[in-house]
């Protein structure tokens, strides 16, 4: 039995209470000295989070991609991009874990690719290539505008037009982030394969990347509006509840597929990403008995302001709805300004300590450990396409992002 095989096999249900540490792997450590984290400078660090007293690490992408929105646009699902290392290295990676005793997560971008990926390359091309219905196309209206009034995060609509096709293709991030079909039973087979792949590598399970918006409603009715207490200002999206691009009951279906994969890996865990309009009672469905995902977060208290009433009343809903669900709570990550910030470094401390004492699991971002704050950056600062978008009342995700500190010294140590 491998050394893979037996952390596995050592506690079927290892998730449950367990602490998970994100890690963004472009600011968490630099072993080679060219300004972006890497997996050698994970390795170099993996001591640390042993010490720490974390039972796994996930890492954020790591696979090949062209950065448009940093590794969330995959273009090859089963290879590492140069910035970060070699499969080898990935390896590495995994066997130095286990022997510490952490797991290893990885992020899994299924629900869209990148423009890049030669899936995509070959649906543009025609109504009748092998990959033509991959994706979600859809015909113009009779005035040429867009197919429906679905909204993108990042901005303006969720289609864009494709002047091969002569029709628009959606994508609910970036436009260069096209969404996957998984009406498709090819698409929802290859990704399948494609988590396969990663789990006879090692690794002990995914974080499944906006787990709710796999399927879309195939008569692409609008949206309909939101409420006037649910906008928020600078969001586009947030006019609009997504009710028919997210959260279809297919979603369900394909959740307990992925499921019944990760059963064949005693130990294999999942944690998904739950955003959306509603997602608690999302959150609860998704987790709910022994089929579907192991645990899930959702962005109720990673967007909380941070008071007490605040926490109550996320506690509170959950209440009603998670009787039967495994919640994996969080109050800092990649997507929202740090909790040290937007809490105050006392408070998020002590709102840390209270969902130690929860039933479910725990998210620890880098540098939360340490109450690193949130850095403020100027325009010309960016790198994110959310904050250089919707500038200057959302500033984006950069502030969180920035390299995580090691030494006393000049770059904090993130460059070896």
């Amino acid at each position: 039995m491998t050394s893979t095989q037996l952390h596995r096999h050592a506690a079927h249900d290892w998730w449950r209470g367990a602490t998970l540490y994100q890690i963004y792997p472009r600011s968490f450590m630099d072993a080679n000295g060219d300004g972006v984290g890497d997996i050698a400078g994970i390795i170099q660090r993996l001591d640390y989070l042993a010490t720490l007293g974390v039972d796994a690490i996930w890492v954020s992408p790591i696979f090949t991609s062209p950065m448009q929105d940093f590794g969330y646009d995959v273009s090859d699902y089963r290879d590492i991009d140069p910035l970060f290392g070699t499969l080898e290295d990935f390896s590495r990676l995994v066997a130095r874990a286990h022997e510490l005793g952490l797991g290893v997560i990885i992020d899994q971008v299924l629900s869209h690719s990148s423009d890049q990926h030669a899936w995509f390359r070959e649906s543009r091309q025609s109504w009748d290539n092998a990959k033509a219905d991959w994706y979600v196309w859809a015909d113009p209206r009779p005035d040429g505008g867009a197919p429906n009034n679905w909204l993108a995060a990042f901005g303006g609509p969720a289609w864009t037009f494709d002047s091969r096709r002569c029709q628009y293709y959606l994508h609910n991030f970036l436009a260069s982030q096209p969404d996957l079909n998984f009406h498709h039973p090819e698409v929802r087979q290859a990704q399948l394969d494609n988590l396969r792949f990663w789990l006879e590598l090692g690794v002990d399970g995914f974080r499944f990347d906006t787990a709710n918006f796999y399927f879309h409603d195939q008569a692409l009715t609008d949206n309909p509006p939101s409420s006037d207490d649910y906008r928020s200002r600078g969001h586009p999206r947030s006019y609009q509840l997504l009710k028919h691009n997210a959260d279809q009951p297919e979603n369900l279906d394909y959740l307990e597929e992925i499921r019944a994969l990760l059963e064949e890996y005693p130990g294999a865990t999942s944690v998904g990403e739950v955003g959306g309009s509603d997602p608690l009672p999302a959150m609860a469905a998704y987790t709910a008995g022994q089929h579907r995902l192991h645990m899930a977060y959702t962005f109720d208290l990673l967007n909380s302001t941070g008071d007490a009433v605040d926490l109550h009343a996320v506690l509170a809903r959950f209440a009603e709805h998670g009787e039967d669900a495994w919640p994996c709570w969080a109050l800092s990550n990649h997507d929202v300004p740090r909790s040290a910030s937007r809490w105050g470094s006392a408070r998020a401390l002590l709102a840390l300590t209270v969902l130690c004492s929860l039933r479910g699991s725990l998210c620890l971002y880098q540098g939360e450990e340490l109450g690193f704050e949130e850095a403020e950056l100027s325009y010309a600062e960016l790198q994110d396409p959310f904050g250089i978008a919707l500038w200057p009342e959302v500033k984006g995700r950069d502030g969180c992002r920035t390299p995580m500190v090691w030494e006393p010294q000049r770059n904090g140590g993130f460059c070896a």
